[in-house]
């Protein structure tokens, strides 16, 4: 019972204990293996829809639609997209021009009404 002694006594006069020494030394010994100085964070964004492309000009919704490609340099109107009841989405210059022609969604063929427009 002498290193119970030696706990009690060292406790008294305010000394750690000896397990408290071996740790702190295990503590230093550890070296950081890896060290981080720089990070980028990146990340990408899609629509939350099934497909992301117009089917009537083929182009990418994120992307403009070929009559803004067309005419880039004379107007600075945002190129937007239209989305149907039916979940089906278009650039609205595309929907626009179908629906002067047809009153129908272009992929389900029901008739077509505008639930929003925008990005």
């Amino acid at each position: 019972h002498k290193m119970d002694a030696e706990k009690a006594e060292a406790g008294a006069l305010g000394a750690p204990a000896p397990e408290t020494k071996d740790l702190k030394k295990v503590e230093k010994t550890k070296a950081k293996r890896v060290e981080l100085k720089k990070w980028k964070a990146v990340a990408m964004w899609s629509w939350d829809i099934e497909v992301n492309t117009c089917a009537i000009c083929r182009n990418l919704l994120m992307e403009l639609c070929i009559e803004c490609q067309a005419n880039q340099g004379s107007s600075s109107v945002d190129c937007t997209v239209a989305w149907g009841v039916c979940q089906h989405a278009f650039h609205f210059h595309c929907i626009e021009r179908w629906l002067k022609t047809r009153s129908v969604c272009p992929l389900d063929e029901q008739e077509w009404e505008c639930q929003r427009y925008g990005h």
